[in-house]
């Protein structure tokens, strides 16, 4: 379940660069060190997040300047009501010069895809990111691109818009790994750091100005570290699986988390070990994911909605009602 073992200095070389790159983003964005922490797991275990919350509250700005210090490429894309999916994977055009047709690729060919109110676009549109969000690569007229490694959709939608929005259906949702908010400044010293940065920033968007803090392959190191050398031990597969079948079965609940939900779980846990400086999962990393990698996975009954029941209270119950495991069943290479 996991490779040789990282050696200490490895490890607390790792974590410093998490910490680096957290810095780094926050001296753009103003915000709860946590929130932080989950959007840099999430892309570690090679995850797309969705950012759903009110506008204004700094969605695009946290995602344009995480894309920048994570030292990759990135385009923005707007979405609206009249975007295309070529629009989005690119098409094959006519050269009369050359008697032959080229592909002129669309903006997905990146490492980090930031989709501006993707709500805003029609379904046909929202479908054409399916196979790029899953499989890492797009098909145009019959023929297979791969896309370069990292990459990560960053997807913003506002929750109160209604007119000119398309929901995002079931099978797109439960491809981003977490859906997260990020919510109002914390305090009132928050709220002023904003517009203290923004006097100092002379300019609305300061993500132009910011450095990369890490090169693209240390980056990508990073994500295979996740995959390969953290290890999970079988008590913890065993706590993940609980939750998920307990999702399914839990009263409030229409449909229950999906295989994808449980895998994204320990894709998470697993880079929230590496951020911590260890390399081994322990059953803290699991709940501290749990709600923003499960909750927008669920349907609930209509009866629970209309009575106000929320997926993130229904994912807090779960966990509450499992035990944790106390110890590790093995680790044999301790």
């Amino acid at each position: 379940m996991t490779g040789p073992r990282m050696t200490e200095e490895a490890l607390a070389e790792a974590s410093q660069v998490c910490e680096r790159i957290m810095d780094a983003v926050g001296r753009a964005f103003v915000g709860n060190r946590l929130l932080l922490r989950k959007v840099l797991a999430a892309s570690l275990a090679n995850g797309h997040i969705l950012f759903e919350d009110y506008p204004g509250l700094g969605k695009t700005l946290l995602a344009k300047a995480f894309a920048r210090v994570i030292g990759c490429g990135y385009t923005r894309v707007q979405f609206t009501p009249d975007l295309l999916p070529a629009d989005i994977l690119g098409s094959r055009v006519w050269r009369q010069r050359d008697g032959a047709f080229d592909l002129v690729k669309g903006p997905v060919f990146t490492n980090v895809l930031l989709a501006d109110e993707v709500n805003r676009a029609p379904p046909k549109t929202q479908s054409a990111l399916l196979e790029a969000m899953e499989e890492r690569q797009v098909t145009i007229d019959g023929e297979t691109h791969r896309l370069a490694l990292p990459f990560l959709v960053l997807a913003t939608q506002n929750p109160i818009e209604q007119e000119g929005t398309y929901p995002l259906p079931e099978a797109q949702m439960d491809r981003f790994m977490f859906k997260l908010s990020t919510g109002y400044p914390g305090s009132l010293e928050m709220e002023s750091e904003i517009l203290n940065r923004r006097i100092a920033w002379k300019q609305d968007d300061p993500t132009n100005e910011l450095a990369a803090a890490v090169e693209p392959g240390q980056f990508v190191g990073l994500q295979e570290v996740v995959e390969q050398a953290i290890y999970v031990d079988p008590s913890i597969l065993e706590y993940i699986s609980r939750i998920i079948r307990a999702t399914r079965e839990h009263g409030k609940v229409e449909i229950g988390s999906s295989p994808r939900g449980g895998l994204a779980l320990l894709k998470a846990s697993r880079a929230l070990a590496l951020i911590h400086g260890r390399d081994f999962v322990v059953p803290d990393d699991v709940k501290g994911m749990a709600v923003d990698a499960l909750a927008h996975r669920l349907i609930l009954r209509t009866e629970v909605v209309l009575e106000g029941g929320q997926e993130a209270e229904v994912i807090e119950e779960v966990v509450r009602g499992i035990s944790a495991p106390t110890e590790l069943k093995d680790r044999p290479h301790l």
